[in-house]
Formats: C-alpha cells, structure tokens, sequence
C-alpha cells in the first residue's frame, strides 16, 4: 500500500503544481523547463506549463487514446532512434546518423550511398532492410496497483523483485490488445510507479532517401556535440503495412502505411522564445542521484572510458584515412564509438563548470535539516547508505567499465570470443539443445560482425587495448595468468593463428557436435585469451556489482520518495527510460563562458566558411556550392539565407534523435539530432540557462530533398503550411 500511497501523492503534487502555477502572474521561463514527462499525463501542471511558453496545445492534442493525435505519428526506429510520419502514406523521417547502418548496408565502393546519397524517386526504387523497425504507442495504462500486489516492507530486496517481476509478467499477459499488437511494463520514479505501453510493431521499414554524408553528417566527429552546427542530419524512409494496415514482414504485396496522424510541415521557421516541443524516445537519464554517485562518475568512471576509446578512436581514424574498403566498414562504428566518448568529455565539464555537485550537496543538507526537524526517521540514513554503498561499488564498478570497454565493445576479436564463450555456457547450463539454439543465433550474428572486420585494424586495437587492461584493472578482478605478460607477443600469435579471426575459421570452429564444438574452441588461442577475461566477469565482476547495484536500486527507490515528500514544491519528473516522453522549452541562444554568446541559428553561409576540399569532415559537394552561389533556396530562404539549424531549451538525451521538434500549433519545424557539448551533462543535472538542444531546421531538409536531390515526389507528399501568417 506504501507504493499505492506514493503514486496518489505523485499525482496530488501535479494538481497542487498546476494550480500553484496557474496563480502565479510572472513565471520565469527557466523554472518550467526540463523535464522528460509522461505523455499520458500532461494533463494539469504540464498543459499549463506549456500555455505559458506558449503552446497553443491542449494534452488531448499531444495524446488522446480516442482520437488521433501527435503520439499517433511518433515511432521507436529501429529500438534506439525516433522518428516521424510526415505524409499520409507512411513518410518515415529521422536523422542520418540513426540510418546510418542502414545505409552503410546497401553501400558498396560501386555504390556508396554514404558517399552520394541516396534517392528513391519512385516506390519501386525504396530499399527493403533486414531487421528494422518502427514501433508506435498505441495506449498507456498505470498498472502501478497490480505490479505491487503482495509486496510487503517486510521483504528483502531480492524477494520484493521476484514478486515484482511476476507481477509484471501477469500485468502485460492481461493487457487488453489486438493480436498483433505487444504489451511492455516499464518502471518509473525509480521503481515507484509502473505504466504499461501497448505498442505496433512495424517491420517493413524501407529506405527513401538519404544525403550524401558530407551534407548529413558534415562536421563528423570535430563538430559533434559543438556549437555552430551545420549538419543536415536527416534520412527518410517509409512504413508498410499489410492490406489491413497492420505490421507485417516484408512482402511485394504490402502498401504503405496509412498512419493516424502525420506532422504537417511548417514553412515559417524559427525565432527567439518561440515554443518548442519534442516528442520522443529518451533513452536513460540520472537526474535524482546523490552527489556521490555523480562525484564517482565524473572523476573515476568516464574518465577511465573516455581514455579507452581515444585509444581505439585514434588507431581506427589512421587505418580509415589510408583505405578507403576500410573506411566504409568502420565509418558506422567509428561514429558510434566518437559519439559517447565525446559525450563523456562534455557531461564532465558541464557539471564541472554549473558546480553541479556542490549545489546536490547544497540540497542533501536541507534535505538532512528537514529530515532532522520532522524527525522523519525513515529517511535519515539515506545519505550515509550512500556513502557507503557507492565506496563500496566504486572499483567493482571500475572493473566492470574496463570490461565492457575493452573486452565486450571496442577489441572486436574479444567481442567475438565473448559470443563462443556464451554459446560454451548454454551447453554447460543447457546441454545440446540450448547450445543448437545459441549456436545458430551466434553464427547469424558474426556474418553481420564479419562483414565490417578487419583484421589488421583490430590487432592494432587488441595491442594498445590490453596492455591498458592490464594497466588499468583492480588488481583483484585482473586474471592472475594475465599478469606480466608480452602483450605484443601475445597480440602477432593470437592473429596468426586464431580461426576467429574469419568468418570461414570461425564456422569451422563452431561445426560439430557441442562436445567437438567446445574442444575445438578451447584449443584456439584467441578465444583461450578471451575466455579467462569472460570468466572473471561472469564469476566475480558482474555478481558482485548486481549485489550492490541492487542495495543502491533499493536506496535510490526510497531517497526518490523521500525527497518528493521533503520537497514537497519542487517538479520531479521521471527519469528517462527509453519509453515515450515530451519536453518543452523555446528556442533560444545562450552564453557558454564568459564574454561569448551563441546566437539560435546557423546558415549556409557557415558550411562554405568551414569547406576544406577533400576532407572528409568539411568537404561540401559542388552541387551544394552551386546552388549557395546562385543563392537558389526555392522557397525555403530567410532574408535571402538559408537556415540549417538552430538552438532550443528542450531537456533531450540519446534516444531523442530524430524526434521532431513541434511548434505552438502542432506543425514540425525542425529535427533534433544533438546537446551542445556544455550541456550533455543534462543526463545527471539540468540547468536551462546551459543546456540546449540541436535540430536540423526543416526548411534545409526540404531544400535539400527539393533543390539539391530533385526528389519533388516527396515535397509533393508532404502537407507544407504557414502557421505563423495564419494566426496573425
């Protein structure tokens, strides 16, 4: 009942937020914004947030069940991106970079379509993709009642999970839903609240169109989270559907989706303080942390990371800008590895400079006074357990870091040996049958692994990668035989003579019967090397980093409650846990050190000031050159320029690009694809005077679609207005 209790005081908090807020004559803006809210519960103190920036919106608009409305056109692309309906037959649009696999795929030195682009001009020309989706939210229930039936204070902590866990599994088999569609349980408040998505799941995905990259991904890794920008960051695909229109596999037969609401276009562009929503698919935040935690993260845990992968980023980039087969197979995974190593660098700096944890200190001591002057005793040790518990993670943690980095995601061999010693493990646990199983998913997963290898490139990253794991593990999860080693030895006899270093050596390691399979394996160097490192992990490292992870779950699950019932005034919103949520904000510039200030907007103008020809960050096509020159912008032009992107408040972390960025009225007038670097720390602490969110102006995506590719069938699909022009 104490779980119960929370989620009517949550809700009591909302209405008393709403109409403290309604009373309120002069609002600074700084004080609503932020936040990764619930759509279904916009309704109150989130509505009339909104109204204030400027909405013209009412929740029903935003999400209605009954009726058609903007979450109708919101997809989940591909699991970890989100994207946008913006015609009535199925026109997908999302950033570049979260097509960029895709596109990778169909690429080849015949026809590199990352170097190009890629139109379809036609339905017959779209490009089918094995293993893409786009997920939509068909309905959100609170099921916060059934998931905690039973549970008890009495219980310990791995008890309460299991009953939990149970309960969820009978929550999404009692759904009410179409047989085609899927239900999910997902937790919030840090296990307070739980909400169930009923979702539609489609898997005919087909690519559109995509710019080359030097439009759709200029600047590369130089301008990645950095302000001016000016990326054209968009891909196009399309939905289809069966002739219900319902999900369906792959088929000549299938037409394009007919969704229930798709994104006008706005032709009005933007300016400063006008009102800007995003509605998306955030993937994790960490907002309600103590000052511990964060202290641990930004001067133990990313920089240890950070460091791992300038390491692989350095060895990768110096084989990439010498061939170029290798450069189309590692430009998607050089992307993603930059991409959060950046992050990092940035999400240090920007809680270094707000003095993000010395304000979290500031509130743990009110919080302490009220907790002491209440004599609410539930909630006094809260912050010593932390302190504790969070010494007592830290190296474990560490360990566990090196592992992933190192083992698991940047030496690609070890990731390969991790993937046999899991097939080895489901023979231990599972005998034959659970090993055939394994076997035939692993086999499918290294065809995809050793389409992009190479060889020469990963000896080079094995080498430098674990002489730092040496160098750099606690001593105590450091495998004893690994201890003095010649990893450079190590590193030539390992390539030389390892199968799994092919695609071929590898099907022959893994043909036979589980016994034969499993001998033959351990006899291979490579995976030999591999498996004492998985071993420590799976042995030591990852049971006892659960243990504690679950101590500080149980904590954080109660400092959550405690600090909405000490702060009773304040806004507490979910953490982000890639379901789908709305923030708000305006567009707006801002001032990222003293003496400097950033205006909202960039232009064309700024890409021919940064053309360097032949880079292969800042190379600009001719084409593109020409029509600058010509000053040829089509209707798309403000004042005679043309804007490429532009600066908002709204609270976004990874998971949100791709999703659109909405106007007043409901219209798409941009594409969220990036933070600035300063403001990457928003995953730990928000600040609105610091954060800001980067979209691609949409009147550049319709010029390049237009101008630059010709692909009038796709302006002609679209519903272009003016909102602006109307409402005056």
């Amino acid at each position: 009942m104490k779980h119960v209790k929370l989620y009517l005081f949550i809700a009591t908090l909302f209405v008393s937020l709403s109409i403290s807020a309604q009373k309120t004559e002069k609002v600074d803006p700084r004080d609503i914004q932020g936040g990764m809210w619930i759509p279904s519960l916009l309704e109150g103190m989130n509505e009339n947030e909104m109204q204030l920036l400027g909405s013209k919106m009412t929740a029903k608009d935003i999400y209605d069940v009954n009726k058609s409305s903007l979450k109708d056109a919101i997809a989940h692309f591909g699991g970890g991106c989100t994207s946008e309906i913006i015609s009535p037959n199925g026109l997908l649009l999302t950033n570049h970079h979260c097509g960029y696999g895709v596109i990778q795929s169909h690429s080849s030195l015949e026809h590199d379509y990352l170097k190009d682009g890629f139109w379809a001009m036609s339905y017959d020309k779209e490009l089918p993709n094995e293993s893409l989706s786009a997920t939509f939210i068909k309905r959100i229930d609170d099921v916060t009642t059934q998931v905690f039936e039973g549970v008890t204070d009495d219980m310990d902590e791995a008890s309460k999970q299991s009953l939990i866990d149970q309960n969820i599994d009978k929550a999404t088999k009692a759904a009410q839903k179409e047989e085609w569609q899927d239900a999910n349980v997902r937790a919030f408040f840090k296990g307070n609240q739980y909400l169930l998505f009923v979702t539609e799941k489609f898997t005919d995905v087909r690519l559109v169109g995509a710019p080359p990259t030097s439009i759709g991904k200029f600047g590369a890794d130089t301008d990645n989270w950095m302000w001016p920008r000016h990326t054209g960051d968009f891909s196009m695909f399309r939905v289809y559907a069966d002739a219900n229109n319902r999900p369906a596999a792959y088929s000549k037969d299938n037409v394009p989706y007919k969704p229930l609401h798709f994104l006008p276009i706005s032709l009005d562009g933007v300016e400063e303080s006008d009102f800007t929503l995003v509605f998306g698919f955030p993937g994790r935040t960490n907002e309600y942390l103590p000052a511990v935690a964060v202290d641990q993260i930004v001067n133990v845990l990313n920089p240890a990371k950070i460091e791992v992968r300038d390491n692989a980023l350095k060895i990768m980039d110096s084989y990439m800008r010498k061939d170029a087969d290798i450069k189309i197979k590692y430009a998607s995974k050089f992307a993603s590895t930059a991409n959060y190593w950046k992050k990092w660098i940035g999400e240090n700096q920007g809680i270094k400079q707000t003095n993000a944890i010395v304000k979290k200190q500031e509130l743990e001591a009110e919080f302490s006074k009220i907790v002491a002057e209440k004599d609410l005793q539930g909630y006094s040790t809260l912050l010593s357990d932390f302190e504790k518990l969070y010494k007592e993670i830290e190296r474990v943690s560490l360990a566990r870091d090196y592992w992933v980095e190192i083992a698991y995601r940047n030496v690609e061999l070890l990731g390969i040996t991790f993937s046999a010693y899991q097939l080895e493990q489901a023979f231990l646990k599972g005998g034959a049958p659970a090993f055939e199983k394994t076997k035939e998913a692993t086999l499918n997963r290294l065809k995809g692994t050793y389409k992009n290898y190479s060889i020469v490139v990963d000896e080079s990253v094995f080498e430098k990668l674990v002489n730092m794991y040496i160098e750099k593990m606690p001593i105590e999860y450091l495998p004893a035989s690994m201890k003095g080693i010649d990893v450079a030895k190590i590193t030539k006899d390992i390539y030389a003579n390892s199968k799994l270093t092919t695609l071929e050596g590898a099907e022959k390691l893994l043909s036979g019967s589980a016994e034969e399979v499993i001998k033959k394996l351990n006899a291979d160097k490579a995976y030999a090397f591999g498996k004492q490192i998985h071993a420590t992990f799976y042995n030591q490292i990852e049971p006892k980093f659960q243990q504690l992870n679950l101590e500080i779950n149980a904590v954080q699950k109660e400092y959550m409650t405690a600090l909405m019932k000490v702060f009773p005034n304040e806004r507490f919103y979910p953490d982000a846990n890639s379901t789908l949520r709305v923030n708000y904000g305006m567009v707006q510039g801002y001032s990222p050190k003293d003496g400097v200030y950033y205006t909202n907007k960039s232009y064309l103008k700024g890409v021919m000031e940064k053309y360097v020809p032949g880079d292969y960050e800042f190379d600009v096509p001719q084409k593109l050159q020409d029509l600058y020159n010509a000053k040829d912008f089509g209707p798309y032009a403000e004042n005679g320029k043309m804007p490429i992107n532009f600066l908002s408040t709204n609270h976004m972390t990874g998971g949100n690009s791709g999703s659109p960025m909405i106007d007043a009225h409901g219209n798409m007038i941009g594409l969220a694809f990036d933070t600035t670097w300063e403001g990457t720390m928003s995953d730990l602490y928000f600040d609105a005077d610091i954060v800001r969110s980067i979209s691609v102006d949409i009147r550049y995506v319709l010029f390049i679609i237009d101008k630059y590719a010709g692909a009038q069938n796709l302006i002609d699909e679209m519903t272009l207005v003016h909102p602006k022009k109307k409402s005056k």
